[in-house]
């Protein structure tokens, strides 16, 4: 049996907490990366669209489950379709998020900045194309980042100003890592939850933008 590691932990922690926000009779999308991990730990009646067009994700396959026709994610790992799913092209798709018919959506970041601005596309020696990033931010209504708090190699990826290509302007509502909670609203970034293994000021010495402290501040916490 496979060993969980802490970047394993960290990562299904981030999908429990973003899941935890969606309801019954949501409409969601999942981006690449720790958001695709979301569709396994939702609540019933909250309906997962991704974007190469199906509306009705449900949990990743186990391995061995094979299915005479594959249903995948954004990701391309293999699903299984709730009851009611169904498929369309990638137009239809994307005309569901320009819309605005889709509540919400949940992407990675390589960087993203205090005022909500996105780069999550391209880096140096890196830059596999735009994809449908910039359709996704500018039409559905709520936009959750899904990331660790830092890079492998321990640089902030909550900073002051993005310096890589952006994806959007002001684009971001909730920020999610494996330390906290930060809520983006009238151009300021509020701490609103924070994990049980740091402080508030270790978390400042780890974020590379100030930010506020919720007079309410909750424990971050997953079922």
């Amino acid at each position: 049996m496979a060993i969980t590691t802490k970047v394993d932990d960290d990562r299904i922690f981030i999908a429990k907490r973003i899941a935890a926000f969606f309801n019954s009779g949501d409409v969601v999308n999942l981006g690449v990366g720790i958001p695709v991990l979301v569709s396994n730990y939702t609540h019933e009646g909250v309906w997962i669209q991704s974007e190469n067009g199906i509306l009705g994700v449900g949990a990743a396959a186990k391995r061995g489950i094979r299915k005479v026709e594959s249903y995948c994610n954004a990701a391309g790992d293999e699903i299984i379709p709730v009851k009611g799913a169904c498929t369309f092209d990638v137009s239809l798709s994307f005309g569901m998020m320009r819309s605005g018919r889709v509540d919400a959506s949940v992407l990675g970041a390589i960087e993203v900045a205090s005022n909500g601005d996105l780069a999550n596309w391209a880096m140096p020696g890196r830059s596999p194309g735009m994809g449908g990033a910039m359709d996704i931010v500018s039409g559905v209504k709520t936009v959750y980042i899904a990331t660790t708090h830092c890079t492998k190699d321990g640089k902030p990826k909550i900073l002051e100003k993005c310096t890589l290509p952006l994806t959007g302007l002001g684009v971001v509502d909730y920020i999610v890592t494996e330390y906290c909670v930060m809520h983006i609203t009238d151009g300021k970034m509020i701490l609103e939850e924070i994990r049980n293994n740091i402080t508030v000021d270790e978390l400042k010495k780890i974020t590379g933008a100030p930010f506020e402290v919720a007079t309410d501040l909750k424990e971050m916490k997953v079922d």
